[in-house]
Parts: C-alpha cells; structure tokens; sequence
C-alpha cells in the first residue's frame, strides 16, 4: 500500500471512529433523559425501573395531605382507583393542587417504597386531565366494573 493511499486509510478510520463515538453519547445521553409515565398499579407490582426517574400520576387520594411542620416537606397518597402509593415532596406546590385533584409526579421510588417527587404538576382547569392520569383511572375503573369509561367529547379546532 502506498503512503498516500495509508493516510486516506487513517482519516476514514479516523472520521469512522469520531462519528461512532457521538453516536453513542448521544444515545447514552437520550437514554438517561428519558421518561416514562407509570400508574400506582404498575409502581405496587413491581414495573417500573430501579434507581431511574420516572413519572407516576393518578388523583390525590382525599384525607392524605399531610405537611411537615418545616413548611415545605408535604407527604401524600396518590391513587388511580386501583392501588395507592405514597408520595413524599419538598418544595412548594403549585396552586391547584388539592386532594382529589389529577397530578403527574416526577421523581423516583425510594428503598422504602414512597416515591420521592422531585417535580409536582397539578391540572390547569377543571376539564383538563394529562392523558396517562385519564387512561389509568380508565383501565382502573374497567378492571374494577368491567364497563370501559366512554372517550371524552373534545372540541375540535378553535
């Protein structure tokens, strides 16, 4: 082989290897950021994934507010009719969350089985419920009554 035809070799070899390592830090990073919504159902039986972050929603089961006298530290139950788990979060909650209300939480199990949130979100309006929460309770209440709940009418443009 000659030396020039070595040294294109070497570049190709070169580029190869610079793309292949991008592509796997792009992949590992994608990996870690990613996300996925689990109903309480799935957290009690076991499915959701160890010492990664992922999302849990379902309605704050009425009467399980409880607040830490340090004022920021608030412990409360999230159901989605079917299985309960506790939630414990430090900060401050949005405005509209109440008991009984449809919530996403962010965060991860801890070794004692409470989901330890890092991020709270609440509904914005009294229609509005995020797509996962719906679909949970749905399958919730057609496992307990063996009748699907209808699809919502929903407004179609404007």
């Amino acid at each position: 082989m000659n030396p020039k035809r070595k040294k294109r070799l070497a570049l190709v070899f070169l580029v190869v290897l610079g793309v292949g390592t991008a592509v796997a830090l792009a992949l590992n990073a994608f990996q870690e950021n990613l996300l996925f919504f689990y109903s309480p159902r799935d957290v009690v039986a076991g499915k959701v994934p160890d010492d990664h972050a992922f999302r849990i929603g379902g309605l704050v089961t009425a009467g399980s507010v409880k607040r830490q006298p340090d004022g920021l530290t608030v412990q409360f139950d999230v159901t989605d009719m079917d299985e309960t788990v506790a939630v414990q979060y430090t900060g401050i909650l949005p405005d509209l969350f109440r008991e009984g209300q449809g919530i996403v939480a962010l965060g991860r199990l801890g070794p004692n089985g409470v989901f330890v949130a890092e991020e709270v979100l609440a509904k914005h309006d009294e229609n509005y419920m995020p797509p996962e929460v719906a679909e949970a309770l749905g399958n919730a209440h057609e496992k307990a009554t063996g009748t699907p709940v209808p699809e919502p009418n929903r407004r179609q443009g404007s």
